[in-house]
């Protein structure tokens, strides 16, 4: 049995498909159960909040595999349960910024260490942008068709977050991965105005891109960002890195085959933009 955390959310739901497909027994464990396939069991849980692990002690129970997001300040403690429980493999979705910006990207480095010294099968993936990120803009594209975001010319090739999920997948089900940590990127760098006019294509009607300041982006990022993470965030998306803005080789070695483009996920996902 799998269990996956965050099972709700953008990589989450495409995971808990990927297994269901596949034939594998899935926990899921999310706040709320939102819309799972059928025969999943679900476990209400908080990793941000563990002052009562009880909760994800029932989740891992008969657990042999555990996917783990990046989420409260307690990686030991959850790695822990999870080797009590009889986990042997664990497989965290960290962030690219953890390799690129360490100093910046810290709590993400804090799961990686603790993963790594948990004494279980390990496997990292560190996800660049996910495409899904573009869900931001679609209050305004339904309501007046603009999308507004900083940098509007500087690319970054940002990931299908099914991509990710296949990814973790195979590295949950699948000998080989432990000890290994992936850079999952999309195809190509893509820019705030290309994606805007790929969910414009998708749509079948244009979608006018606005570019903001750096100052309005970063006061819009503080609402729901710690500070050192927005600046992180806005260095990134304004002067990437070379390894940042390069596309990786490591979604086609895993699944053999390369990674969707964004132009793929809009039209996927046109419906969430009409």
């Amino acid at each position: 049995m799998i269990v996956v955390t965050g099972a709700t959310g953008n990589v989450g739901r495409e995971l808990v498909r990927a297994l269901v497909g596949a034939g594998e027994q899935v926990t899921a464990v999310s706040r709320r159960p939102g819309q799972l396939p059928a025969g999943v069991r679900h476990v209400p849980a908080d990793l941000a909040d563990l002052s009562d692990p009880q909760s994800l002690r029932t989740a891992l129970d008969g657990a042999t595999a555990l996917f783990l997001l990046v989420a409260g300040e307690e990686p030991v403690k959850i790695l822990d349960l999870a080797r009590e429980a009889g986990v042997r493999r664990v497989v965290l979705l960290s962030s690219q910024g953890a390799g690129t910006r360490p100093e910046v990207y810290r709590h993400p480095v804090l799961f990686e260490e603790a993963v790594r010294g948990s004494g279980l099968d390990w496997t990292i993936l560190r996800s660049g942008g996910l495409n899904s990120n573009a869900f931001a803009w679609a209050g305004t594209i339904r309501a007046d068709r603009t999308a507004a975001a900083p940098f509007g010319d500087v690319g970054l090739p940002t990931v299908d977050p099914a991509d990710v999920a296949e990814v973790a997948a195979a590295a949950l089900r699948e000998d080989g991965h432990a000890g290994r940590t992936y850079e999952l990127t999309g195809p190509a760098a893509v820019t705030p105005r290309e994606r805007a006019a790929a969910i414009g294509e998708a749509l079948g009607t244009p979608v006018r891109f606005v570019e903001q300041t750096r100052e309005e982006a970063r006061a819009q990022l503080l609402a729901f960002m710690p500070e050192p993470v927005v600046e992180g965030t806005l260095a990134i998306l304004g002067l990437p890195l070379p390894a940042e803005q390069a596309p990786g080789p490591d979604v086609e070695h895993v699944l053999g085959r390369a990674p969707r483009t964004f132009a793929d996920w809009a039209a996927r996902t046109a419906p969430a933009f009409q």
